[in-house]
Parts: structure tokens; C-alpha cells; sequence
């Protein structure tokens, strides 16, 4: 197999700071929490640490604030083997996410306060142009303004490099963007959104994959949870199950890890079908985890989990 090509991720790095407690305060009250963790998130961040522990050569395109979080960040990518191109903000702060979960029922309250990736602007992207035209693999999420986002996905495209977009968190998007996508990874609620196809079988993720064809993108992948993914162009239409590797203890991460796992395997070459299957592979393990970046598995782990599938 040839070396594998490098992978450039755009997106966001936010701090999660989690709290739990039996219920969520009233306006003008304190109360007691049972527990508090603090982690690294952002999707493009958690899916550059997964790129990064299955051994691709990749770098992180962001802003930060030069704070406590902006650390945390960088100690994150170093354990990841992740190279980053940080753009310093220091009139800025590194993005947080406020996570309240109900103790009885484990329901979630989120704010996220991105900060600084917010400010990430085409200029930004344009003075970066060399580290996307170096990638074999480029990938970008919603997370980011979209005006950045279409700006790298433009650079990349016009030199050939593969370009993965994840449309989350859902967004109403530009028509111009799908012929930029060689490769569109919407999960099932965010197909709806794009489509306004309900998907709630393979068959409805098929119809709603057509419907983003039809707007020009490459390739669809879609995201069905427990049920796998769906690979979906013009010639082929193939369900790939899901990768059972044990007890799920959290999703909050899998999302991402399919797509560090899928940016990881199209570097090297593997062709689309196995690289859905690896990357199916890389969710199951991070599913049977706690965290998001945490989470994420290693190479040897995933090859040893499809060997046994």
C-alpha cells in the first residue's frame, strides 16, 4: 500500500465542562451538584484526535483564545500524535460547552460558547491555503462559520484533494457547497435537514442520499447509529452493519470517531466500502467508552476488532 496522504481538519475545540445534579436550578438559586468533569470537545477537534490515534498524519486548522482551555487543547493533540495550526486570539477566548445532565434520567441542557473558533474567517483559510493544498484527505463540519468552511472546501476541491464535509450541527446550507463534497456524512437527524427526507430505515436513508446526489455531491454516507452506515453514489448503494465491540456506555463521540476513522482510511488508500467498514469499526470501539475524545481507539484495537468481526 502507498504511504498514506496527509488529512487536514477544520473545525472547533471547546472545553466540555460537565456538571450532574438531581435537577437544574431556578433563576436565582444554588444548589448542589453530585458531580463535575471537564474534557476536551468540538467535532472537528474530537475527530482530529481519532484521525490522530489510528496513526494518520494530521493536522488541525482553528482558533483559540491563549487561555487555560487554549492548553488543555494542545495538551489534547500532543497525547493524539495531532499537529495543529492554531491561530492565537488572544482578544478572544477558547470555546466551552456548558453540559447539565438530570441525574434520574441522564437528559442533557447544552450551551456552547465557541469564542474564538467563531472568528475563523475565509482570510483565515486563505492564509492556510498551502496546509490544505498539502492534504490528501480534507474534512470540515458545521461548527466553524460556513463562509470558512466553503472557502477551504473551495481550495481543496480545485486541487484535487478528497474533501469530506459532516453537516453538523445541522445547518441550512449554500447550494454551492454539495459540488465541493466528495464525500457528505450527515446521521440520520441531519439528512432530514438537508433533504427533508424523514430517515428512519436504510431504505429512507437511500432516498434521502439521492436527494443530496441530485444536489451534486460525490458520494453520501449516512450515519444510522446501531444500524451502521449507508455508502451511497451513483453506481453502488452498499449497508455496512454495525461493529459490535461491546456494551455501549455512551455515543456522545461516535459521530466523530466514523469520521476520523473514514478521513484515516481514505488517506491511505483503502477504497470507500472498507473504508465505511473501518470507520464503523472506530465508532463501536468509542461507543464502549466514556468521553468524546477520550474515547477514541487506537489502530492495533481496530484492526483486532475486525479481524474477530
Amino acid at each position: 500500500m502507498a504511504a498514506a496522504k496527509p488529512v487536514v481538519i477544520l473545525g472547533v475545540f471547546v472545553a466540555d465542562t460537565a456538571y450532574r445534579a438531581d435537577r437544574q436550578p431556578r433563576m436565582g438559586e444554588t444548589i448542589l451538584g453530585n458531580s463535575f468533569k471537564l474534557g476536551p470537545g468540538g467535532k472537528g477537534s474530537n475527530q482530529a484526535v481519532a484521525a490522530g490515534k489510528l496513526g494518520a498524519d494530521i493536522t488541525f486548522l482553528t482558533r483559540l483564545g491563549v487561555d487555560a482551555f487554549a492548553d488543555m487543547a494542545k495538551q489534547t493533540w500532543k497525547g493524539a500524535g495531532v499537529k495543529s495550526a492554531v491561530i492565537d486570539t488572544p482578544d478572544s477566548y477558547t470555546g466551552a460547552a456548558y453540559i447539565f445532565v438530570e441525574e434520574g434520567t441522564g437528559n442533557n441542557a447544552i450551551i456552547v460558547s465557541p469564542g474564538a473558533a467563531m472568528l475563523i474567517s475565509p482570510e483565515d483559510i486563505k492564509a492556510h491555503a498551502e496546509l490544505i493544498l498539502s492534504a490528501g484527505v480534507f474534512v470540515t463540519q458545521l461548527e466553524q462559520p460556513i463562509d470558512a468552511a466553503l472557502k477551504a472546501l473551495e481550495i481543496a476541491r480545485g486541487a484535487g484533494v478528497t474533501t469530506i464535509l459532516n453537516p453538523a450541527p445541522a445547518a441550512s446550507l449554500p447550494d454551492r457547497i454539495y459540488a465541493l463534497c466528495d464525500y457528505v456524512t450527515p446521521n440520520e437527524t441531519e439528512a432530514e435537514g438537508l433533504t427533508g427526507i424523514k430517515v428512519s430505515s436504510v431504505d429512507d436513508a437511500r432516498r434521502a442520499a439521492d436527494a443530496l446526489l441530485a444536489k451534486g455531491v460525490g458520494a453520501v454516507i449516512v450515519t444510522l447509529g446501531e444500524k451502521g452506515a449507508l455508502l451511497h453514489t451513483k453506481d453502488r448503494s452498499e449497508h455496512v452493519g454495525a461493529v459490535n465491540a461491546g456494551p455501549v456506555v455512551e455515543t456522545t463521540g461516535a459521530g466523530d470517531a466514523f469520521n476520523g476513522g473514514l478521513a484515516a482510511a481514505l488517506a491511505k488508500g483503502v477504497e470507500p466500502l472498507e473504508a465505511v467498514r473501518f470507520a464503523c469499526a472506530v465508532a463501536g470501539i468509542s461507543v464502549t467508552r466514556h468521553g468524546t475524545a477520550p474515547s477514541m481507539p487506537t489502530l492495533k484495537e481496530v484492526e483486532a476488532l475486525l479481524a474477530k468481526a
